[in-house]
């Protein structure tokens, strides 16, 4: 029978992506290596408490009363330093499955992140990618981690080098903990002060000073450990007796960001629901905020024991905000199903959402650089509650910010837009697009821009959806600009704008009536503009269907198969169709107003559809000017 002791390490590789990661760790320049032991105390933090969420339907797992707590040890002469928990513990397969591969880790994304980030931004993506134990191999030349799970006999030792492999072996029960995990790091040359017991106390306490779990710190062998944390959960205090740099420690050992955030949301409810919450709004954006999944990452405690950070506690479109909810009103041993059907949670997820949101409308009062600052990084995200949260959807238009054609390099409200509407406007208009200067750019705007009238400027993937979901605000109706007929005769103008429109000339009539005619297959009507005043031609969408930028998208999800036909506008009074016009010569008109139409695309984002046909037109139209010209 093969003993413990005769048992031969297993060698395994790290995962491609996981070496390479190593490697980039272990030789790129960080501008704060002391990263690693936050991460490494957050994942022995996060250990005990997943014991004590187990040991509810499970009390074997810590019958021995000894409370969970966390303990560093510093040995200078040796150089190492050993961080050691006495939580949940790991088995042979866990410990493969989380130190040796990238399952959970969002590696992939981590490192594209890295390769790109500027030397002071390496450490804050350390802690948002999740793959902080790693961060170890920026002080170790060598890491082992020994491990016992709870309940269980057999006790495992992982070990590497970072250099593309790691051993994993069975060991000795007298090796391990009694239950948890001791990771023990070899401390590199010029990592030595991570030995010292200020230097480690001071990391400590300013880092991880706030965990839901004691820590201790032993600097010197047979000494008495000494407590730097007492494990007091933050949000169970009086807000007067918590400092801002209380919460902003606090805020970066729960979301494993390096960022300052923008404000927090601290509040204890009481009535027929008691919990307390503790929210942040992150001062950058989390790597997974346009996650396919769109889950929060608020932290649900009942009675101050973890149960889980997968409960839906806030709608997705807050899915940016970082917190705790703690609750009694739940009881422990509540499984993730019940937790989805609870009508418990229903209402506290209600209680937060207004909460945050009335935080982020004293915020836009308040502080208006702090809540610019917030749009920007997450007014993307909140507009998707425009959409698909109808009771909260006028709160919500009264929080978000647009550009607009009225103010050049800021964002304005629909309030402030609304104010500025002129005599006779009944809409709001808009023009969605994938970027500022195209939408800028866009012919479609020009009578708006010559009377003066505001466009909002909509350049965010849900910008194409909300406006066609949503009646009106405050009485005004949404309408886009590339859609329709403008209207712009009813609107009152700016001073000098209102001159008589003039009449399309016979010979602009003939010609539109001929080109309705020659492409009739491509368009569904050929019309005068009443929106143009400087380009010679453009598309728009009809007035009922989606407008010209949500049906691109539709097609290209594969959600609409057939695009309908667009509407090709031309200019009456520009002297290009003006002089196409007066040539009565039919094959001239016929290239002319394809190359017409064909010019509104490029100018609409697209390419002709045939770049051929296009060619071959425009070559004969230049051999005609030539032939004139002689």
């Amino acid at each position: 029978m093969t003993t413990v002791e005769e048992r031969q390490p297993e060698q395994h590789a790290f995962e491609a992506d996981v070496s390479r990661l190593l490697h980039m760790m272990v030789h790129s320049v960080y501008s704060d290596k002391d990263v690693f032991l936050r991460e490494l105390i957050s994942n022995a933090a996060d250990a005990c408490e997943k014991l004590r969420y187990d040991s509810i339907s499970q009390p074997g797992l810590s019958t021995d009363g000894i409370p969970p707590g966390i303990l560093v040890t510093l040995n200078e002469e040796a150089r190492t330093l050993v961080v050691e928990d006495n939580g949940i513990g790991m088995t042979r397969n866990e410990m493969i499955d989380a130190l040796g591969t990238i399952a959970r880790s969002g590696t992939k994304a981590f490192m594209e992140r890295l390769d790109a980030a500027k030397a002071g931004e390496k450490a804050e993506l350390i802690g948002q990618f999740g793959v902080g134990f790693y961060s170890s191999f920026m002080v170790a030349d060598k890491v082992d981690v020994i491990s016992r799970r709870a309940g269980q006999e057999e006790a495992w030792k992982w070990s590497s080098d970072g250099k593309g492999s790691y051993d994993i072996v069975a060991i000795d029960s007298v090796e391990a903990p009694t239950r948890g995990t001791r990771v023990v790091l070899h401390l590199m040359e010029d990592a030595k002060r991570y030995t010292d017991k200020w230097t480690v106390e001071k990391i400590i306490r300013d880092q991880s000073g706030h965990v839901p779990v004691p820590i201790r710190l032993v600097d010197k062998e047979a000494a008495e450990p000494a407590q730097i944390s007492d494990g007091a959960a933050l949000w169970t205090k009086q807000k007067s007796e918590i400092s801002k740099r209380d919460y902003d420690d606090f805020y970066r050992g729960i979301s494993g960001q390096y960022d300052e955030p923008l404000t927090n949301v601290h509040f204890r409810a009481e009535g027929r629901h008691e919990y307390t919450t503790l929210a942040f709004i992150p001062g950058s954006q989390p790597f997974d905020l346009f996650d396919p999944d769109r889950k929060g990452r608020m932290k649900l405690y009942v009675k101050r024991v973890f149960i889980t950070d997968d409960a839906e506690l806030l709608p997705r479109y807050l899915r940016f905000v970082r917190g705790i909810v703690d609750t009694s009103d739940l009881p422990l041993n509540i499984s993730r199903e019940m937790i989805q059907e609870s009508p418990v949670l229903t209402a506290i997820r209600k209680g937060i959402t207004s909460r945050i949101l009335n935080a982020l409308e004293k915020m836009a009062d308040s502080e208006p650089e702090t809540f610019a600052k917030f749009w920007g990084l997450f007014g993307a995200i909140v507009k998707e509650g425009i959409y698909e949260d109808f009771e909260r959807r006028p709160q919500l238009l009264k929080l978000a910010r647009f550009h607009t054609t009225a103010v050049e390099g800021a964002t304005r409200s629909l309030a402030d837009y609304v104010a500025g509407m002129k005599e006779g406007q009944s809409s709001i208009y808009y023009i969605s697009g994938s970027n500022l200067e195209q939408l800028n750019a866009s012919p479609q705007l020009e009578g708006f821009r010559a009377k003066g009238i505001e466009v909002m400027l909509l350049t965010d993937s849900v910008d194409s959806f909300w406006p066609t979901n949503v009646p009106d605000f405050e009485g005004k109706s949404f309408k886009s600009v590339t859609q329709g007929l403008a209207d712009l005769n009813e609107i009152a103008g700016e001073a000098g704008s209102d001159e008589e429109k003039q009449e399309a000339s016979s010979e602009v009539v003939a010609f539109i009536d001929f080109a309705r005619g020659a492409l009739g297959q491509e368009v569904a009507d050929v019309r005068v503009s009443g929106r143009l005043t400087e380009s010679a031609v453009c598309l728009v969408a009809s007035e009922h269907g989606p407008d010209r930028q949500l049906e691109k998208i539709l097609q290209g999800a594969g959600r609409l198969q057939t695009a309908s036909k667009p509407i090709l506008e031309i200019n009456a009074q520009s002297q290009l169709v003006m002089n196409i016009a007066s040539i009565d010569d039919n094959t001239f008109r016929e290239d002319a107003a394809w190359l017409l139409l064909d010019e509104a695309r490029i100018l609409d984002g697209d390419k002709p559809v045939n770049p051929r046909a296009f060619a071959e037109r425009q070559a004969r139209l230049f051999t005609l000017a030539m032939g004139q010209g002689k």
